[in-house]
């Protein structure tokens, strides 16, 4: 599968709606068997455009604390530092980067804990100004549209079409536009793998 069909959009979009939603149901509403729906499915993971089922928490009916929005200035081209230093924070729900080097983080921390929890972030020496704003509401309305498939080849970065080819090393996949490029890739891979 190099590209996508309306009934991958389909799904995609039923499993937005509902991450839970049983191959049978799904089956239903795309007129397809349950295992064509699930190899459909696990063709998706396998390509990484669904990463992982999750559940939507509303925040709003929980005690924990403080939502709140912060919004992080870094110096420029450090946001993969900041991003990093916020990975173990708990707390921390979102990580949004932007290209202008800022960071908008939505977390919960207990009151008054919002300096301590971010201490890892304020440890790097990146941050050079903070906003912090309560958050009063929020809304997710995800959205399909009409997206097509992005895969690049991991070899020569060009776009993976209909003719390219996948290859499994090692229990990664990746992605190639062309049997040239995975023979090249499989070829350093297995030198870079002879000389650690």
């Amino acid at each position: 599968m190099r590209e996508l069909d309306e009934t991958d959009r389909e799904l995609l979009r039923l499993l937005l709606d509902d991450g839970r939603a049983s191959y049978k149901d799904l089956a239903a509403a795309v007129d397809l068997s349950s295992p064509a729906v699930s190899d459909r499915v696990d063709r998706l993971r396998e390509l990484g455009i669904i990463e992982r089922f999750t559940v939507n928490v509303d925040r709003s009916r929980l005690r924990e604390g403080v939502r709140v929005l912060v919004t992080l200035d870094l110096s420029p081209g450090e946001t993969t530092t900041a991003r990093k230093a916020l990975g173990d924070v708990s707390g921390v729900e979102h990580v949004f980067a932007t290209a202008d080097s800022q960071l908008f983080v939505v977390a919960t921390f207990a009151n008054n804990g919002l300096e301590s929890a971010l201490a890892p972030v304020f440890g790097t020496d990146v941050v050079e100004r903070v906003h912090v704003a309560p958050l009063v509401a929020s809304d997710w309305h995800p959205a399909l549209g009409e997206a097509t498939l992005g895969l690049e080849c991991v070899e020569c970065g060009n776009s993976v079409t209909a003719e390219g080819v996948s290859a499994t090393i090692d229990g990664e996949r990746y992605e190639f536009c062309c049997g040239s490029c995975r023979a090249r890739f499989e070829e350093r891979y297995d030198e870079l793998k002879e000389g650690a």
